[in-house]
């Protein structure tokens, strides 16, 4: 019997592992330190702690643990990297190149910037959410400072070619920030190898807790500037003030370690449980379609049911957690932007669910949710007179095509 509600929206947001929470529960109340306080044995007891969790994070990106400064989410890792770069390099430029498909927490910095004067190229994307890549070349010009592109698309789960991005980067000595809060702890992040200089995490979406993210900094080869936008007290380098949420960091660390360890086995699974829902709804409904590349998320489904609203659906399935698009902006009825930027008809736009699976999901789940989604949708065409036309059309091409041949 499955237990309802099913949870399949772990793109969102992720439940904390159990060994994560084992993890952080003496850091509330049996060692509850400062890590900034230097002076007796409860804050060095907390720096310690801090310091493991700061290098089980490095570990996973293949990074130096120096080079991983603390923020409360992937969020305030973007605004830090975009606007703190923009500022510390002003002088040689005032050029950003990003694409139409980040985050609101990329896309509204760069809008923040650009209030200040900064000039930024939105990048086009194709039907699958792919970039050109020679499109990026011409569009870094003599005073481009900063290129930021995500790891992999939180709505259609398309990954980007990082290591050919980081290679146009630092041919043309452009730093090149990339947004990967949905990419780490799900598919292999290696820094150095990709040429990244800076890095958002969010430990949220790996099965730690909320409210705690890091910003990689490269400091080996060529070391990257930053402006602080948080002032007070000169932690973190003096990157980012504030007192450090030891207990999260904690998580953050193991999240980071047990993701190390499982990553590999883990996708499997998830590719495994992904195909296994596509398959399974495409064998029960017509117009279907699958947005996003071949080259996906493990866990990332994105489909669009022709002839119905993904919000109507949604509503109706009340035992199964999906999204319509990204948690951030799911407060608007605003069409998604980044299947707006494939070129996407509107209505197959409205019609669009985003399944995330997860650690925690099992077969059993995926079979009732494809049930519960083919019922639905099929209830819901039952009452669309465009869906009967459609049928209708397709039935009368068909007899056509029969006469002929």
């Amino acid at each position: 019997m499955v237990k309802v509600p099913v949870y399949l929206d772990n793109h969102s947001t992720t439940p904390v592992d159990r060994r994560v929470l084992n993890a952080m529960l003496p850091y509330f109340n049996e060692k509850f330190g400062n890590a900034a306080s230097r002076n007796h044995a409860f804050g060095w007891e907390a720096e310690a702690a801090v310091d493991q969790a700061r290098e089980e994070i490095a570990r996973l990106i293949h990074a130096s643990a120096r080079e991983i400064i603390f923020t409360s989410g992937a969020t305030e890792s973007n605004n830090l990297a975009l606007k703190g770069a923009a500022e510390a390099y002003k002088d040689r430029g005032n050029h950003i190149v990003t694409c139409a498909t980040e985050h609101r927490a990329v896309l509204d910095s760069c809008k923040a910037l650009e209030r200040r004067g900064f000039t930024v190229t939105y990048l086009p994307v194709d039907r699958v959410g792919r970039l050109d890549l020679d499109r990026l070349r011409g569009a870094l010009t003599e005073k481009t400072i900063l290129l930021s592109l995500m790891a992999a698309n939180n709505e259609i789960g398309t990954i980007h070619p990082l290591k050919e991005i980081g290679r146009i980067a630092q041919e043309r000595k452009v730093l090149f920030h990339s947004d990967a809060a949905q990419a780490v702890g799900k598919i292999p992040i290696d820094v150095e190898d990709a040429g990244i200089d800076l890095l958002s995490i969010s430990a949220h979406k790996m099965y730690g807790p909320k409210g705690v993210g890091a910003l990689y900094v490269r400091s080996k080869g060529r070391k990257v500037n930053l402006k602080p936008i948080i002032d007070g007290g000169g932690h973190e380098r003096g990157l980012r003030s504030g007192t450090l949420n030891v207990p999260a960091i904690v998580g953050f660390g193991k999240a980071c370690a047990l993701a190390r360890a499982e990553m590999a086995e883990e996708a499997d699974r998830l590719i495994a449980l992904r195909d296994r829902l596509k398959e399974g709804l495409l064998r029960r409904l017509d117009a279907v379609y699958v947005n996003g590349a071949a080259e996906r998320l493990p866990g990332n489904m994105n489909l669009s049911f022709a002839y119905i609203e993904g919000e109507s659906l949604m509503m109706a399935l009340k035992d199964v957690a999906l999204s319509t698009g990204s948690a951030c902006t799911s407060a608007s009825l605003e069409p998604s932007h980044v299947l707006r930027a494939l070129g996407m008809e509107e209505n197959l736009i409205h019609a669009s669910i985003r399944f995330g699976i997860g650690r925690f999901n099992t077969e059993e789940e995926i079979d009732y949710t494809i049930g519960r989604v083919a019922d639905e949708v099929m209830r819901l065409r039952k009452l669309s007179p465009l869906y009967e036309a459609a049928r209708r059309e397709s039935a009368k091409r068909a007899g056509n095509a029969e006469r002929v041949s």
